[in-house]
């Protein structure tokens, strides 16, 4: 018989998407089919669908400690994610937390719009998340737009993706991924920056689709599955490129307009 809490355990720190194709939703299933046990701490609800956000409520200060505390005191923790944190009082709730309980490696998910176009993240949070969450970070992973709003850069070439890499790292990030997707070329390609100084590029073929809702919820779920099982910071990184990659390409027809990824694709390219 194994050990009490020996199976590797994992928790979403987000909001929910009634769609049930982003957020915390997205991020369970992720975790799931990496073969972790997914817990989570709900920071907002929202009204939401593949057509767009149409109304959400970030949940007391008060209840987001208790979640917390539920969770610190049974279950064991190995690697943890943020996602919509709302505002910037709630991002401080979080980074409170973060502080009081280990719960393993974070990979922080600056979720800052919706793809309908909705904010998910008040503007005066931006300093918050930079002042409060990325210092606890052990890999932070923007895509360009969120990027260049945490860094106040310009972000169109290699290069500038590099120097903007070393600011987050600058602000306290150990690790960093930039996500290309919002880049107009043929391949996908992602910056990563790692604590020990190395860096590398990861790609992807380009999909012409419009199914690609959740997709950093997805990616930055499986790199903190692949963290709580004990891969390097390195190998988590590619295989979620992998691993998102494979659920794009595999889509599946669900709702009328940013549809879904196909969660559990990549289990079809490898014996798991």
């Amino acid at each position: 018989m194994s050990a009490i809490n020996g199976f590797p355990q994992t928790l979403t720190i987000a909001g929910t998407d009634s769609g049930g194709g982003a957020g915390i939703m997205a991020d369970i299933k992720t975790m799931q089919e990496r073969h972790t046990f997914a817990a989570a701490v709900v920071v907002a609800v929202t009204a939401q669908n593949t057509l767009g956000v149409q109304d959400f409520m970030a949940l007391p200060a008060h209840l987001i400690d208790e979640q917390f505390a539920s969770v610190a005191a049974d279950l064991k923790i190995r690697a943890c994610k943020t996602g919509m944190l709302a505002d910037a009082e709630h991002v401080q709730v979080v980074a409170a937390n973060l502080q009081k309980y280990d719960f393993g490696p974070l990979v922080v998910d600056p979720v800052m719009i919706a793809k309908g176009g909705a904010a998910l993240l008040a503007a005066d949070a931006i300093q918050s998340v930079k002042d409060d969450l990325l210092p606890l970070a052990t890999l932070v992973t923007p895509n360009l737009p969120e990027a260049q709003r945490l860094t106040g850069m310009t972000i169109t070439t290699a290069a500038e993706t590099e120097k903007a890499a070393q600011y987050l790292q600058e602000l306290g990030a150990k690790n960093v991924l930039i996500k290309g997707g919002h880049a107009d070329q043929k391949e996908v390609r992602d910056f990563a920056l790692l604590a020990s100084g190395d860096s590398f590029w990861v790609s992807a073929p380009r999909v012409a689709t419009k199914r690609t809702h959740g997709t950093g919820d997805t990616l930055s779920s499986c790199i903190t599955a692949e963290l709580a099982k004990g891969q390097s910071m390195e190998a988590a990184i590619r295989l979620g490129k992998k691993f998102v990659a494979a659920a794009i390409t595999a889509g599946i027809q669900v709702g009328h307009g940013h549809g879904p990824l196909n969660h559990w694709a990549y289990r079809q390219e490898e014996n798991f």
